[in-house]
């Protein structure tokens, strides 16, 4: 029996548009380091800055403690100004499914490659909040834990927040190739979904209990 789930946000339950894409590319190539799309998605939905140090050096840069706390606070400046002039909203059918499992007595969590002052502020903007009658039971935030993804230290946070023990009651998931690895690494049920930038296929070739369209589609198999 299914008690908790917990997913990713941008892409996965969060409609951020793609903004988020656009400015960890622009603060990562703003020091002349090249970035390959393949790169760029292999990096997505980790913790943002792991994931400039990765690009910086797989693009000819040398990713100094100093250089890579100069490109985070410009991804962060590069992101507020996509979202100020295009708010992040719920993707189609998610929060309806999100409320249909709660109403089964599902907790829900929520994981991010953001840094807690990053997701506070759409969360807010989504009306999601977070505790005893809102919409969430949890969110942890790459900067609260030891590691992002792929490592699962996010997912076994939000278990902890909610008192879920068992590891096999848990389904976890994202949009991205890392959000199937913490998954997986957490020794829970994982599940993919395609309102991200991935194909099936791509998902796919990475541990999987489920590859969905949406989020919207997840009260239907739990």
């Amino acid at each position: 029996m299914i008690k908790l789930v917990v997913l990713d946000m941008a892409g996965t339950t969060v409609d951020e548009h793609g903004d988020v894409y656009k400015a960890l590319e622009g603060s990562v190539t703003a020091t002349g380091a090249t970035v390959k799309t393949e790169d760029l998605q292999r990096w997505m939905g980790a913790d943002k800055t792991e994931a400039i140090a990765a690009l910086l050096e797989l693009g000819g840069i040398t990713p100094t403690p100093e250089l890579v706390e100069k490109q985070f606070a410009l991804f962060r400046e590069i992101l507020a100004a996509f979202y100020a002039k295009t708010p992040p909203e719920a993707l189609p059918g998610v929060e309806e499914a999100l409320k249909t499992l709660k109403a089964r007595g599902i907790q829900i969590g929520l994981t991010t490659g953001f840094s807690r002052d990053v997701a506070a502020p759409i969360l807010e903007t989504l009306g999601w909040g977070i505790g005893e009658g809102q919409l969430l039971d949890a969110v942890v935030t790459s900067d609260e834990v030891a590691a992002g993804r792929p490592a699962p230290y996010m997912i076994h946070r939000v278990m902890e927040a909610t008192g879920v023990h068992d590891v096999r009651s848990v389904v976890a998931g994202g949009d991205t190739v890392v959000d199937l690895l913490a998954g997986h690494h957490a020794g829970v049920h994982t599940l993919g979904v395609l309102t991200g930038a991935l194909s099936r296929e791509q998902l796919e070739e990475h541990p999987h209990d489920w590859v969905l369209g949406s989020v919207a589609e997840l009260p239907n198999v739990i």
